[in-house]
């Protein structure tokens, strides 16, 4: 397969610092106020030291350079006053609107996207890289004046002594030269590091999430021992990030030392053969440090251009659409849909990528996208469901069962062929209908951390309690939800932590049947309940017949004996459909899979 080139759609930064364009030229506005009072102080105070030096009998000049600075000082205050304010107002907004469209953007990701990168790439790019971005930003705009600063200063002791002002000159270049593979050397690290992150946090995560079957199976030494090689990556990254930073540094900051000391060796000399005056020197002396405050300065608006680069593209990397792939839907409007499903010549294959980055000499290109591998799941698989039916697909784990069902809800997209509902491919469907006409209850259904009842409004926010205690009666979960001290108001925890595997279950399947909708698909949903509450599911199902059309995945085939059809999946194929009894009295593979089951 040839390399597909990566096209981003234009989404920046810039959308959103002009959003808030008011907060940010007072920001600005302030912060420069603030920034020229800071340079007039300095020049000041160096006024002062210059008029002491040369006269120390006569205060007055030095007095009333003295109440300048005072009144500068004041007015810096109130710069940087409005400056924070300004700040706090245009960041918070900022950030909130970035959170809001990259937490939108990853709503629009089809379940296969998701399946392909781990869970911290997207906590890290939605809410951390976001306020990364806006505080690196805030930080070059100080950086920036700190520059403009410290070469006013510069500028003014070179025009005070040439011989001092080439020190100055020579001391920043060989510090800059430095600097300059520090910073290379931080590029490469610093992604380096920020995927390791993305790794600890995803893994963080899931040992949160999973910590109760993490105990049950006693896998705590070997998540224990698995977590440990990440964190020691990730620390390992650091270090010799932090490693490399500290080496250039430490031979930078000798270089400036070594110069500023040259600068006062040299003043010294000057001053026996009076060619520099006390008052010049102090104030060169004072200032010394600038030229470190120059370096050490362009050096980090360096680090921050890095950490915004990397942020910036982790970020709208998400609407990235090779890398990052979106649900596509269609125009069509159907609310009416009566529940008939047809699969038509579908194919399908699960297929894994690699990015490659441009080299150094291929710079400026895009990065590509190349097919690694590819594990066809269908060929050729047709079958159609008729409304209001219930059916179920079973066979052996791998045969494709959980993808037809992905494909049906458009979790996944077809390679080819078409998935039709009530006649209509569902790639024209608009979001709404096509959401609208389904409700799916997973093997593993996800409970927010919510009350009871806010999470079963989320399916229907208009139900009534009527409605809403019928859906729980149907789903078994009556019994439970009454021995609660707080009943339906109980919060349940995040992902329903506060309850079991079966009571999760029952409360989606209560969610589902609160929705109403023309087709109901049951994937696994009856694996962590009991045998009576099992046979409660299982009436509450049939109270559907005629109502919905229901699809049910299921392994244990005494779930599905009173379904209409089944159809048996083998190796991505229907090799047979029918009735239980059908299929078990004519297929020899179906009655050894309900025999292994039930000896």
């Amino acid at each position: 397969m040839k390399a597909q080139k990566i096209k981003n759609k234009k989404q920046n930064i810039f959308k959103y610092l002009k959003q808030q364009k008011l907060h940010i030229s007072l920001y600005l506005f302030s912060y420069i106020v603030a920034s020229v009072c800071n340079i007039f102080i300095t020049l000041a105070l160096a006024k002062v030291i210059e008029l002491l030096a040369s006269n120390p009998t006569d205060f007055t000049g030095a007095l009333n350079y003295a109440v300048l600075t005072l009144m500068l000082t004041v007015f810096q205050r109130i710069g940087w006053y409005v400056c924070g304010l300004e700040f706090d107002l245009a960041s918070t907004k900022i950030m909130s609107s970035l959170n809001y469209d990259l937490a939108t953007q990853a709503f629009k990701l089809n379940s296969k996207t998701f399946g392909d990168h781990e869970t911290g790439t997207f906590v890290q790019r939605i809410v951390s890289d976001p306020e990364k971005i806006v505080d690196s930003l805030a930080e070059l705009v100080e950086l920036t004046t700190d520059i403009v600063t410290a070469v006013i200063m510069l500028i003014y002791i070179s025009t005070l002594n040439g011989y001092v002002g080439l020190i100055f000159l020579a001391t920043l270049i060989i510090g800059m030269i430095i600097e300059l593979f520090r910073v290379k050397a931080r590029r490469k690290n610093r992604a380096d590091v920020r995927r390791k992150n993305d790794k600890i946090t995803s893994l963080t995560t899931e040992i949160v999430r999973s910590e109760k079957d993490i105990k049950s199976l006693g896998l705590e030494h070997e998540l224990g021992e698995y977590s440990k090689e990440n964190y020691e990556a990730y620390k390992k990254s650091l270090f010799h990030m932090n490693t490399v930073d500290r080496n250039l540094y430490s031979g930078r900051n000798l270089i400036v030392e070594v110069g500023g000391m040259g600068i006062i060796l040299l003043g010294i000399y000057l001053m026996q053969l009076s060619l520099l005056t006390l008052g010049v020197f102090m104030i060169i002396f004072s200032n010394r440090s600038s030229i470190r405050q120059l370096v050490w300065t362009i050096g980090h608006i360096a680090d921050r251009y890095i950490d915004i680069k990397i942020c910036h593209g982790r970020m709208f990397a998400l609407f990235d659409e090779k890398e990052f792939i979106t649900e596509k839907f269609g125009n069509k409007d159907k609310y009416d849909i009566v529940g008939e499903i047809e699969f038509k010549n579908v194919e399908y294959s699960f297929k894994e990528y690699d990015f490659i980055e441009p080299t150094k000499k291929n710079k400026h290109k895009e990065k590509q996208l190349i097919l690694k591998s590819e594990n066809k799941v269908f060929s050729d698989i047709s079958f159609r469901i008729v409304p209001n039916t219930t059916v179920a697909f079973v066979g052996k784990s791998g045969s494709g069962k959980s993808t037809i069902l992905n494909l049906m809800t458009k979790m996944f997209e077809v390679d080819g062929g078409e998935v039709l509902i009530d006649g209509i491919n569902i790639n024209d469907l608009n979001k709404q209908s096509l959401r609208h006409a389904i409700s799916l209850v997973n093997q593993f259904p996800y409970i927010f951390d919510m009350t009871i009842k806010e999470n079963l409004l989320l399916a229907n926010g208009d139900a009534t309690d009527e409605e809403i205690d019928e859906c729980i009666q149907k789903a078994s979960l009556k019994f439970f939800i009454n021995s609660l001290p707080n009943g339906i108001n109980t919060r349940v925890g995040e992902s329903g932590i506060k309850l079991s595997g079966g009571q999760k279950q029952r409360l989606a399947i209560a969610r589902a049947f609160l929705r109403h909708s023309p087709i109901v698909i049951f994937d696994e949903s009856t694996s962590s309940l009991d045998n009576f509450a099992q046979n409660d599911i299982k009436r509450s199902i049939d109270e559907l017949k005629g109502h919905s059309t229901i699809v049910i995945v299921a392994h244990r085939l005494t779930t599905i004996k009173n379904v209409d059809k089944i159809f048996f999946l083998d190796e991505g194929k229907i090799i047979d459909e029918g009735s239980f009894d059908e299929l078990f009295n004519r297929n020899e593979k179906f009655k050894a899979m309900f025999l292994a089951e039930n000896i």
